[in-house]
This record gives C-alpha cells, structure tokens and sequence, in this order.
C-alpha cells in the first residue's frame, strides 16, 4: 500500500475521556473507553508503545498515567449498572516497598481491553502478611489476581550494613524460600517478578571481583525466582529484563528515597501492560488470528505496480526488515497462532510470491487464508472469521495503511488493529507490544493448530461434494475418547477453559491447578477429557466434561467444546456416553446448569437436544437454567459418531 499516509490531528482519546467525565458521562460511556484509549494519536502513531525504542517511559507512559488516574475516579458498581456485561478483575497488589503507583497504568491497561479493576492495595512493607495470612485483607477479598511487585530492597532490607556478596547471596536465598512457601499457599493466579540489580547496588562495591561476583548472585536469584514458576501452574513470573532494556531506567532515585517508590513510573506503565495482557489470557480473550496485509507490510514495494521481481524482503536495507518480520510472525504461527492474508491485489500474483520469490520467509503453507483481490478488507476479514469457525475478536490486523485501518475498525469493530507504517524496522516491535497472542502455556495442540485447520480443507471439499449434511457427517467417520486427563493434559485443558466462549455452557474458566484437584479426588468429582478424530486427521483434546457426585445424582457443572469441532455431533455423542456410563455406574439421573454469556446463546438448547428437561429457571444466576434427565433410558449418540471408549474414572485411580 502506498506510504507515508498519516491521519488526521485531532482530539486524542484521552482529551475525550476528559470531556465525558467533564459532562458526567464516563460511567454511561464506558464501553467506548477500550476504543478510546486504543486509538494511534494516544499511543503516538499506534506502535502501542513511546517512541521509535518501544520505551514504555516518556510521553505514553504519562498518558498512560493521566487516562488511569481519570479512570480511577469511576464508582465501579455505576458502571456495572449501565454496562453489567463488563468483565470486572479484583486485583490485590502488596510488596516490599510502595506499590500503589501501579494502580493508575493498571487501571488503563484494563480499561484498553475493555475490563474494570477493582484494587485491593496492600501496606506498605507487608507482602509477607498479605499473601501468608488467610486472614488478610488481600486474601479475603478472593482476588481473580494477586501482584506481589519485588524490587531490590526485597532483599536489600535483609542485607547488614556494611556487607559483602556473601551476604546478598544469604539473604536472597531467605527471600526465595519465603516465596516458595507463600506459593503454594496463595489461591489463585500469582504473579511476580524478577529483580532489577541497580547501580547504586553494584557500585558500592569498589572492586570488580566482588562487582562480578554480586552479579553472579543476582542473576541466580532471578533464575530461581523463574523457575518457581515451572513447578507451580498458578504462579506467573513476570522478567522485567525486557522492560528495563526497552524503557530506560529502573527507579527514579528520588521518588526511591523519598516515596519508597522502588520502581520508576516507566517501568510500572510496562508491567502493568504485561499483567493486562495475562488478565485478558486468564479471561479467555486472547487472539487466535493474525491477518496481515502484503505491500509494505510483508515486503518492500507494491506488487502490483513493481511486478515480482520489484518487491524485497531481503538483500537490501529495507528488505532486510521486511526479513525480519516475516521471521517473527513465522515464530507466531509456530506456536498455533494462525496466519491470514488480506491484501488489495491479484491472487495468482500473490501466490506466486509466496510459492517461489526467493526472499520469501512465510510461503503459502504457513497461511490458513488468503484473500488477495480488490474487496474492502473489512468484508474480507469478517469472511476470514466465519470461515475459521472463530469470532471476529479473535482477529489481529495489520496494515500500514491508516485508510484500510479505519475501515476494519468501522466495519469490524471486535478486531484489534496494528498500526504500522513506513518504517519496516519497526513492525515487529508494534506487532508484539499488545501482547495480543499471550497464553499461559503452550500445548502440542497450539503448535499443530495450522496443520490442523489445513487437514480442515480436506473436510471443507467433502462438505462441498457431499449430497446432504448428513452425507458429509457420515463420511467423516468422527471418532470419539473420553476418560480422565492424562498428566500431560491438564495444561492443554486449562487453555481449552478459558478460551472457549461459543460452547462453554457457564462461562466458567479454570486453572490448570484447580482441574488438577478435581481429578485427584475422582469418587467425588469427574472429569472427562474427550478428544477426537477422523478420516483427515487427528484434533486431539477438544472438549472437557466437569461434574460431582450427591449420591446416585450426577451434576454437570459444564461442559466445553473447541469451535474449530462443533456441529460434527460430538457435542452430543459426548453427553449421550456419559449418560450411559452414569446408568453403568448405578446412578439415577443426572442433572445440568446453562448459564448464559455474551457468547454462549447458541447453546442454551443443548441439553434439551440430549433429552434433558427443564427443572428451574432463573435461580440464583441470571437467566440460569437448570435441566434433569432421568437415567431410565440413555439417548443414542449420532449415528456417525463412533465412541471409541469411556471411562468415568470413578474406581480408578491411575490417571491422577
């Protein structure tokens, strides 16, 4: 697309912020903030991030400041009463030394991806108390996320005076086995971070010897501290390495003496969009799709005007940047996020780039789409969408072009939009500061998803030669497992929770540790992993089934289904063999809760579907609707489905 194109100067989103609190309007116009605070002339041109570094100091972190401290002025329950849907994150923050200032970015950070904080802050020096006691106010707050912000004097304030690195290394060690103990009492999501060493630190030692030496300690202090997080599923450690690197200083050496404020404002604004990123994770909003444009986006020069042989993406200055972003965007579709093409030019043009340019990184194969013609891109990304089998915010788009940018945000509004422009060496950093991919673990099923959905063209040219639907389901030749998840499973289960929004028939979303405790305890709780497989291929883990035992009654607390799976009857197939192992299992009926979200209304009827009858409806949850079936008989599963085993896991104890 042709370069240089700049968007018109005008009122910024946060200048519009303040005029609608000015008017009284912020708690009734909530649901524009996100749009607001993600429009470019906040985020100085829409790199995400302040200057051409990627610094998260300087102008957009003091943006960033003002939009929260405004922000920080809404009664939260006003806003839930205009806008009740908004997803609401009660956070606690404790620490060594004063943590409030990350309050302020937090709040704006959420607010871009359209939650609502409510902090809980803790006093100052008192992280021990806040996390260890049950009883604290952090802990009795049951917070969706707890920060635990470390900083220097968290073991510094152990350290005697005057000291050698011995007696860093002593007192680190004594930091660390306090954490690891608080670990694993702390429910829920934990997150902490490493430790910047400081000059101030380093250079009151005056010989080089014990300089490397205090290094040393520190790096293996930092080390540790990563590692809590192998062993531990709820617990996040957030690396401040990077955020140090891209946005200057550390501390502020004023505000450190003066204010105990131990990490600079620059810093907290970057960690603050690091734990944002892992709320909307922890929240099921991560993406799924990353949509790209070709001329100056994946290459140099415009194909259409300069011919193959005119466009670069390696060999030249420019072309070697355009190398390196097709470098790291094949690194994203590596890990399962899944690739597109939306670009204004003749298919067979683009196809040939990507078949045999030999400057080419990504070739056709990385890609599950590619829409390359004369369409607006907005009509093209929402077909991307409803091919995929995802919804549209699932979608992340990246253009230089701010004209085909504000029509994706006019026509698609649920997608995020990338802004990026004529400087290439720069793509990457823009594409990678929301964050916009983060999950807590990545699963074999992540990295095969593009294999998958091309194994789904296999199925899409059946679908289109079949006579009937039905003729289609039965060449398929589904297959489908259930039992308890094997060890290795739990990550990949946990992701499936908190991911799927279209067949999550609560809304509920678990952590890995919590599925973990309920498939422990097998005579009281089940849980069922179900995965499938057909004639092109096999998907692996696709849905969960989480119920308890009250006697002969078996509850389904939910069941969750991949999109990329449904409407092949396994939905049905897997409640239909659960049914029939419960009557197995001298069980009498079985009872099921749907309640609805702003993404499940498609299945409200399903239980009905397998048999089920309305008991109650309401009930303590709004609109939840609670249905019963009695295990006199068991519905068949679909014809086409072949249920290749079943095992409760009542009796067994093997798989936990």
């Amino acid at each position: 697309m042709t370069t240089g194109q700049r968007e018109p100067v005008g009122p910024t989103g946060l200048d519009r912020l303040r005029d609608l609190r000015s008017r009284g309007l912020l708690e009734t116009s909530y649901d524009q903030v996100a749009g607001l605070l993600a429009e470019e002339t906040l985020t100085h041109g829409g790199d995400g991030v302040s200057g051409a570094d990627g610094a998260y100091g300087g102008p957009y972190g003091a943006a960033l400041q003002r939009a929260g401290r405004l922000l920080a002025t809404l009664d939260p329950d006003a806003v839930l009463t205009r806008h009740p849907g908004t997803p609401v994150l009660t956070v606690a923050v404790t620490g060594q030394s004063t943590v409030a200032p990350v309050v302020d970015p937090l709040t704006a950070e959420l607010a871009r991806h359209g939650m609502l904080l409510r902090p809980v802050v803790g006093d100052h020096g008192a992280w021990l108390r806040d996390l260890g006691d049950p009883g604290s106010p952090l802990r009795t707050a049951d917070p969706d996320l707890t920060l635990c912000l470390l900083d220097a004097e968290t073991v510094f304030a152990q350290v005697p005076v005057p000291w050698r690195p011995s007696d860093v290394e002593r007192a680190a060690d004594e930091v660390l086995k306090r954490l690891a103990s608080i670990v694993d009492a702390v429910p829920g999501p934990l997150v902490l971070n490493t430790v910047p060493l400081l000059r101030r630190h380093t250079h009151q030692l005056v010989d080089h010897l014990s300089r490397a030496r205090l290094s040393v300690v520190w790096r293996e202090f930092n080390t540790r501290l990563l590692r809590l997080a192998e062993r531990t599923p709820r617990l996040v450690v957030v690396d401040l390495e990077p955020l140090v690197c891209a946005g200057g200083p550390a501390v502020d050496e004023r505000l450190a003496c003066y204010a105990k404020a131990q990490l600079s404002a620059g810093l907290l604004a970057g960690y603050a969009r690091e734990v944002a990123h892992l709320a909307r994770a922890l929240r099921g909003m991560t993406r799924k799709c990353l949509v790209l444009d070709l001329d100056q986006t994946l290459w140099d020069g415009v194909l259409a005007d300069d011919g193959p042989d005119g466009i670069a993406a390696a060999g030249t200055l420019r072309g070697e940047a355009f190398h390196g972003f097709q470098q790291g965007v094949k690194q994203f579709g590596a890990q399962g996020v899944l690739l597109a093409v939306s670009s204004k030019n003749d298919r067979e043009a683009v196809l040939g780039v990507l078949r045999g340019h030999p400057d080419m990184v990504l070739r056709e194969r990385d890609f599950v789409r590619i829409d390359a013609d004369w369409r607006p891109k907005d009509r093209a990304l929402a077909e991307t969408a409803e091919d995929l089998g995802i919804a549209a915010d699932a979608l992340v788009f990246a253009d230089d072009s701010p004209v085909e940018r504000a029509q994706v945000r006019h026509g698609v509004p649920e997608a995020a939009v990338v802004a990026l422009d004529e400087e290439p060496a720069l793509h990457l950093t823009r594409l990678l500061a929301d964050g916009w991919f983060d999950t807590l673990r990545l699963t074999d099923e992540d990295r095969a998803r593009t294999d998958a959905y091309h194994s789904e063209r296999g199925r899409r040219a059946l679908r289109e030669n079949a006579g009937s639907h039905e003729d289609f389901l039965r060449g398929l030749d589904v297959a489908v497992s259930l039992s308890p998840p094997l060890g290795h499973e739990f990550a990949r289960l946990a992701q499936l929770t908190q991911r799927t929004n279209r067949f999550n028939l609560t809304g509920a979303r678990m952590g890995e540790d919590e599925l973990r405790e309920r498939a422990a305890d097998p005579g009281r709780h089940l849980l069922l992993a179900a995965r499938s497989s057909d004639r092109f291929g096999d998907d692996g883990l696709v849905g969960a089934v989480l119920g308890h035992y009250d006697g002969d009654l078996l509850h389904l607390d939910n069941v969750w289904l991949s999109c990329r799976v449904l409407a092949r009857g396994i939905e049905q197939a897997c409640v239909a063999a659960v049914l029939a192992a419960a009557r197995d299992e001298g069980l009498t009926a079985v009872h099921a809760v749907y309640r609805p979200t702003a993404r499940n209304e498609r299945a409200r009827d399903f239980y009905r579907s397998c048999g089920f009858t309305i008991a109650t409806h309401g009930g303590l949850e709004h609109d939840e609707i609670t249905f019963g079936y009695v295990l006199d008989t068991v519905p068949q599963a679909p014809a086409h489905v072949r249920i290749d085993g079943i095992e409760l896991g009542r009796r067994a104890g093997a798989h936990h």
